[in-house]
């Protein structure tokens, strides 16, 4: 008996007794894997082409009306690290990773590398700068649904190169995370150029995330990373949202990974982050929130960040003090959006609430059609039907 048992156990453990086809197949039904592919991308300062990998989001093929923002990172072993993280972190309805595309690098391309060695050595250099603006964005914007807002990623060297191109041709990207930057020995004239190109800095808003730790391997560039942070906070214009960060305590090479979260987090945060009703912003009025939305969407991302929730959340904290000024406020949100399900279902509601039955219907019903969720349809559809049983009284 016990032979048989230890026999068994050992199956297990090799998978004996399992099928890897059905294995594989309950794993296909439930992952909702990224698409990977390769872009070759030509350049005049490069004999061969360079073949990029580009992870799609798993909702690209499907969602064929969607634009996407794009990350770019130069590492050539980054892509698994950040498809990885970028599935985890997005697959919950973009939160709190808005869907992304992601572009590395190939692996020893001679004439990538050969810019990026005259970025670093070479003052004023920009062949890898115009390498980026003239022919890789080109080339993935050409090809890929991206909706205009960049992401530069960056560790070590690469972290460096980061806060070169930030402050060498800062409207490349909109984000820039820099993980553990290589900066001394006048590591691409960085720490050098950096106070006056800071002051200088012009244009829409751009966002800094440079981060480090105090692990062995980074001491040597601690001196020089106190120093670039000196230099931003002494030059840096309204232009430049940054944040400096350590993560004291940790491993080297988990840096790029928590950089990365870190950087995400705070870099959407305005756009998943509602509004207090007493914030300083909600608290001027249902106006004041629109201005600050149309900023996140005109000036900040580029693409649009709805106010709904956030007037919405207005909207209630009015209601409980005076009622007809809550529920104008619950108009000017379906008003500003007028797609948009949630606003049409709380402006019902509120009619409801004042016992106008005929249109919290008509609103209700719109929120039916503007949304195929299961979740919502079956949650208005309860609502309509109460709402329809109340007018008959």
């Amino acid at each position: 008996m016990l032979r048989n048992t230890v026999y068994i156990i050992a199956l297990s453990i090799s998978g004996l007794l399992f099928s890897p086809k059905l294995f594989a197949e309950d794993a296909a039904a439930n992952v909702h894997l990224s698409q990977v592919e390769k872009l070759i991308v030509s350049s005049e300062q490069f004999k061969e082409s360079a073949e990029f990998i580009v992870t799609l989001p798993p909702t690209y093929s499907k969602n064929s009306d969607k634009e996407y923002v794009l990350l770019l990172d130069l590492h050539p072993r980054s892509q698994a690290y950040l498809s990885g993280m970028h599935d985890w972190m997005s697959h919950n309805g973009d939160w709190p990773w808005l869907e992304t595309i992601i572009v590395t690098a190939p692996d020893g391309h001679a004439g990538l590398g050969q810019l990026k060695v005259q970025a670093i050595e070479e003052q004023g250099s920009e062949l890898l700068l115009d390498f980026v603006e003239q022919e890789l964005l080109p080339a993935i914007d050409s090809k890929y649904r991206t909706n205009g807002f960049r992401i530069l990623n960056g560790f070590t060297g690469n972290a460096g190169l980061s806060l070169y191109t930030l402050l060498n041709r800062p409207s490349l990207f909109n984000a820039y995370f820099a993980a553990s930057p290589v900066l001394s020995k006048d590591f691409a004239y960085v720490i050098k150029d950096a106070p006056k190109k800071l002051a200088t800095m012009k244009g829409k808003p751009r966002f800094l995330l440079m981060s480090s730790s105090d692990s062995g391997f980074e001491k040597r560039q601690l001196a020089s990373f106190a120093e670039m942070e000196s230099i931003i906070e002494a030059n840096a214009t309204s232009k430049l949202d940054y944040h400096i960060k350590r993560f004291d305590g940790t491993y080297y090479m988990t840096q790029p990974i928590l950089a990365t979260a870190y950087g995400i987090e705070l870099l959407f945060n305005d756009v998943h982050q509602v509004l207090k009703p007493d914030s300083e912003i909600s608290s001027q009025g249902a106006q004041a929130i629109l201005a600050h939305y149309r900023y996140l969407s005109e000036e900040k991302y580029g693409f649009e960040v709805p106010a709904t929730d956030s007037l919405i959340a207005l909207a209630k904290a009015e209601s409980t003090k005076d009622a007809a000024k809550g529920l104008a406020v619950y108009q000017i949100a379906v008003k500003a959006a007028p797609d948009s399900h949630t606003a049409h279902d709380a402006l019902a509601n509120a009619y409801a609430e004042a016992g106008e039955f005929e249109l919290a219907i008509k609103h209700e019903q719109l929120a039916l059609d503007n949304t195929d969720h299961p979740f919502w349809t079956k949650r208005y559809s309860e609502s309509l039907a109460a709402f329809e049983d109340k007018m008959r009284l």
